[in-house]
């Protein structure tokens, strides 16, 4: 038997507790008991967790049981008293003690380190150890543990980072007496269900503390008889106008009641806002500036964090891009806030009972459909209380919203004309994966530049002919300047045993962007695959989900995951910024480790990917010139990936297609003098070709993130400014 408990904290009278339990085999239940101090039995309540994380680091793959668990054990504080959990599996029981001083001196921010440290060194934590070492080798085993001992997720604890970047009192008075040009009439419609009548109170507080003030709030209460919140409606509405309330006398559903708070509204947009939840001071008076900058604006959105069930601490902030409609297919990342533009709505239409669980979901996508322009703020402004029943704590409570979801995702394809075969469950709950109708089979020319290691070459070409469960290919190898004699007898031979495989001299330096378009001038093929000779097919399906991905209308260029051979990430996409011009994210993250809010494992659009594995349409090829010849080594593939997304084409990256990439073994490293002058020649011209997004920022990237670091931590406020990109030192 192995364990963890990741979370425990008390909030409500009530202790919580998250983790996980396997046994030998994957069949194995655990089974579990609380106690009190003088081991009499104590009532709880018990939530099974799917944990796909765990299975595929055990078990190596996605078992069909829950392997995690959410338990709620009711608790005072004041008392201090021991709680015992016992967790019995394979015949085995383990008895953790738990009481409110233990739970706390654990969670103190001055503990942190140590009970870190602490943990990797418990008997528990050593088997687990052992079997990732076993299953994924010692230096994968050194990697996840030096993240955990760091930290990886960041260099803050978020509270702290909050504290020291939120809107300050000054700039809140300030914002009072802002003067707009617009000043639009702002509907806070929320439906409310038997709510905490303390959850209500502060969220209606958040909107009476808000700095901008032409708002309304208009709530409908579905609650049954005699369970509705009419007396703290009362209350407030007694104290302030803009306060309106329906009591609906009945459930009509998440969307019947949303609809009906809808038809209270006369504002000019429409904020969504939960009745427990609430909103940062200063939410409404940046959707209004941000709709002030832009009259074609109809949707603006804002990050979000999460708000304890007593709020008392907020944590797990989700620092968003700019819209990311490939992201958007892959989990709702816009959440909240979401502000609409009244008359966009009317058009749309209002919330959809068929999509119950995932009706916001449904109308994000058919907003966003529809808006001229859609506008992010990069703010945390709203504050998402969770606890064991929303879908934020406990997915599991939420089982349905996930096939609404689903359903949402293959509604809003059909409306876009994109043929998808399936929309179906991703690395977790509330996290899909589609996979698109390929139309006809159209031949894909390989571009494989090469010089010498005729051995990588013929691994990469033979497992991609063998394994790829797409056929119609060609190959183009470029020879540049081989030395090998081998070299020139493997081209020969190659070239006898597959027709379809293509030997063309590049006798010239070497220059990549030039070597590639000398390639693609004798491809054939309607779709170009550029693809490093360091590089081997893991996915049989990974030339489908490129494909997939590059056949629609909108999508320019299409790339992969890439690993290095210790199954470490190389690549999952690119921000522009990152080190100073760009780079690769997720860097040196494990294929089993989470990565922020598992964006390594979502379909998604970033500025560009790596020509290590990227493909294009022919057609737009030609159309921008290729590749830039100006760069010779650097920045090459990234700065066609700007050419592309200049002529209104996605840039997607695509985690199911997945290759291994061993990383430069041909060309070596910018070691010389004159190898680190062209590199910094480099630098300036991709600088001049491209000033706005090193001046502005990557759109598909939040400038509350760090460039410092590939892991999407926060920024690093003593060596970067919020707003400002880290400036590169060349």
């Amino acid at each position: 038997m192995k364990y963890k408990i990741d979370i425990a904290r008390i909030r409500e009278n009530s202790m919580i507790l998250n983790g996980w339990v396997i046994g030998r085999a994957e069949e194995s239940e655990a089974e579990f008991q609380v106690l009190d101090g003088s081991e009499n039995p104590v009532e709880f309540k018990l939530v099974p967790v799917r944990r796909d994380d765990v299975s595929q680091i055990y078990f190596k793959k996605t078992v069909a049981k829950d392997l995690g668990f959410d338990i709620r054990i009711p608790y005072i504080r004041e008392t201090n008293e021991d709680r015992i959990l016992v967790i019995q599996c394979d015949g085995k029981t383990v008895k953790v003690k738990l009481n409110a001083s233990i739970l706390e001196r654990q969670n103190s921010s001055a503990h942190k380190r140590t009970a870190k440290l602490k943990g990797m060194m418990n008997a528990q934590t050593l088997c687990s150890a052992v079997d990732f070492w076993k299953e994924n080798g010692f230096k994968a085993l050194l990697l996840k543990s030096r993240h955990k001992l760091q930290g990886i997720d960041s260099d803050y604890d978020y509270p702290e980072w909050y504290s020291l970047t939120k809107t300050s009192d000054e700039e809140l008075e300030a914002q009072k007496k802002t003067a707009f040009d617009y000043n639009p009439k702002m509907s806070v419609v929320i439906p409310a269900y038997k709510t905490p009548e303390r959850y209500l109170a502060a969220m209606l507080d958040s909107l009476l503390a808000q700095t901008y003030s032409k708002w309304e709030v208009c709530i409908a209460d579905g609650s049954p008889k005699g369970e509705s919140v009419e007396r703290v409606l009362k209350r407030y509405a007694s104290k302030d106008e803009r306060i309106r309330y329906v009591i609906l006398g009945e459930n009509k559903g998440i969307s019947g009641n949303t609809n009906a708070a809808i038809e209270m509204a006369a504002g000019d947009f429409v904020v969504l806002a939960d009745h427990d939840d609430t909103l940062a001071p200063d939410a409404l008076f940046e959707c209004v500036k941000a709709i002030n900058s832009d009259p074609e604006i109809d949707v603006v959105y804002t990050d979000e964090d999460k708000l304890d069930m007593d709020g008392g601490e907020l944590f797990e902030p989700h620092f968003k891009p700019d819209f990311n409609p490939d992201l958007l297919t892959s989990v709702n990342y816009i959440c909240h806030l979401f502000v609409v533009n009244h008359d966009l709505l009317m058009e749309v239409g209002g919330f959809r009972e068929e999509f119950d669980g995932a009706q916001d979901y449904d109308f994000i996508f058919r907003c966003t459909e529809k808006a001229r322009k859609i506008y992010h703020v990069p703010k945390a402004l709203y504050h998402w209380r969770c606890h064991q029943n929303s879908t934020s704590s406990n997915p599991e409570s939420k089982l349905y919203a996930f096939d609404a979801g689903a359903r949402a995702i293959k509604s809003h394809y059909e409306r876009m004309g994109i043929g998808v075969k399936s929309v179906e469950k991703g690395v977790d709950y509330g996290i899909y994966r589609s996979t698109f109708e390929i139309i006809g089979e159209p031949l894909i020319s390989v571009i494989i530049p090469n010089k010498d290691h005729s051995a990588d070459l013929d691994l990469c070409m033979r497992t991609l002919i063998e394994k790829s469960t797409y056929r119609n290919l060609e190959f183009i190898v470029v020879e540049n300047n081989s030395t090998a004699p081998e070299t020139f007898a493997y081209y020969e031979k190659i070239q006898k045993e597959f027709d379809f495989v293509r030997v063309v001299k590049w006798d010239r330096e070497f220059n990549y962007s030039a070597i590639n378009n000398f390639g693609v001038s004798f491809a054939k093929g309607e779709y170009l695959l550029f693809l490093n000779n360091d590089t081997e097919i893991i996915n049989p399906e990974s030339i489908h989900e490129l494909l997939g991905f590059c056949q629609r209308e909108d999508v320019g260029i299409v790339g992969a995951r890439l690993l290095y051979s210790d199954d470490t990430i190389q690549h999952a996409g690119v921000v522009v910024g990152f080190g100073g011009i760009a780079g690769h994210t997720f860097i040196g993250l494990h294929k089993a480790e989470s990565s922020y809010f598992n964006q390594a494992m979502c379909a998604r659009n970033y500025s560009a990917v790596t020509a290590a594995c990227m493909m294009s349409k022919r057609s737009l090829f030609d159309q921008v010139g290729g590749f830039t010849e100006e760069l010779q080594v650097a920045f090459n593939d990234i700065d066609y990936c700007m050419k592309i997304r200049s002529i209104n084409k996605l840039v997607v990256y695509a985690p199911y297609a997945l290759f291994y990439h061993y990383e430069s073994k041909s060309r070596g490293l910018e070691d010389t003098p004159e190898k680190v002058e062209r590199f910094n020649r480099e630098i300036k011209k991709f600088s001049e070709r491209w000033p706005d997004i090193l001046r502005e920022g990557d759109p598909y990237y939040n400038p509350n993130l760090t460039l410092r670091k590939s892991n999407f931590a926060l920024r690093d406020l003593k060596k970067e400014k919020i707003g400002e990109p880290y400036k590169l030192e060349v």
